[in-house]
């Protein structure tokens, strides 16, 4: 009977209780590295080209924990290339994924349908949204694609970082050398870093750099994020410093700059362990923050 055909297709289906939780999914591959005292976003490179966000087929970047995630996977899996895509994409480009290849989760944020949600426009207004999952494969992990995307070329060192002088010096943030402290004032608007000549190399100026530029956009003119820090250790100073830590590293990876370890990052590490084993869904929060941030720092830029 089709009540019986109705039943059991609603007994077949996962349980809540069964399904991925893509934001478990996605912090427990953070806390792995984390745990071991590595910070994933500090390798967004490719072994034989720039540093990069991931990017689809298309050559888009990937945003938010979704380059988290696969910088993850390609420090793990030895990946040199930053395209993925689906299994059904490289089909379409004339390629084919390799057997027995496994791929990475990404997710999306899709609208929250109910009963009342009778259409698009509907679920739209209420803004409700839930994270979908969807797996891609590297470019490594495809055959027949090589013509497509040839290897990239490292930039010379001398032009990224003209670049990068470049792009801090057009966001307008006010910053202040000298000093021994790296840090940004809320109370005065004003990024402070100690003297170019007092870092190891160009790249470790720049990462802190955008760091301090990553909190400099939280101000109540910009993106009015809580800066009420609080002292080292808390749980509202971990947090927003993982928004910063996650910002730079996105900037960095547009810029094509490597992101340096600061020099205290194992006590970061441990305050991030502890905000991240208590919230599993704050990676993603802290990501989402961390790419608007990104973007406000991207729109300062004068047009090409």
């Amino acid at each position: 009977p089709l009540q019986t055909v109705f039943k059991e297709a609603a007994m077949s289906r996962p349980t809540a209780s069964v399904r991925p939780d893509p934001h478990a999914e996605i912090t427990a591959l953070i806390l792995a590295d984390l745990e071991t005292g590595v910070r994933p976003w500090t390798r967004p490179w490719t072994t034989q080209g720039a540093v990069s966000r991931p990017l689809r087929h298309d050559g888009q970047p990937y945003h938010g924990a979704n380059v988290l995630t696969l910088w993850v996977r390609a420090a793990r899996c030895g990946y040199a290339r930053p395209v993925w895509m689906t299994f059904r994409q490289a089909l379409a480009l004339g390629g084919a994924v390799r057997k027995g290849e496994k791929g990475a989760p990404v997710v999306y944020a899709a609208p929250v349908v109910t009963a009342d949600d009778r259409d698009e426009e509907t679920q739209a207004c209420r803004g409700g949204r839930f994270l979908k999952r969807y797996m891609v494969f590297n470019l490594d992990q495809i055959e027949g694609l090589d013509d497509r995307y040839p290897q990239p070329a490292r930039p010379d060192v001398a032009e990224r970082i003209d670049h990068a002088e470049r792009y801090f010096a057009a966001t307008g943030a006010d910053i202040l050398a000298g000093g021994d402290t790296a840090c940004y004032r809320p109370d005065a608007d004003a990024v402070h870093m100690p003297a170019f000549e007092a870092f190891q190399d160009p790249e470790a100026y720049y990462a802190v750099l955008a760091h301090e530029l990553i909190h400099w956009t939280g101000h109540p003119s910009r993106l009015d994020r809580d800066l009420t820090l609080g002292r080292f250790g808390d749980e509202a100073y971990a947090r927003e410093e993982l928004v910063a830590e996650l910002g730079a590293a996105f900037v960095c990876a547009d810029l094509g700059l490597t992101l340096e370890p600061r020099p205290d990052h194992a006590a970061y590490i441990a305050s991030w362990l502890r905000v991240l084993r208590n919230d599993t869904r704050f990676i993603v929060a802290a990501a989402a923050h961390a790419e608007r941030a990104a973007k406000l720092l991207a729109e300062k830029q004068p047009p090409p």
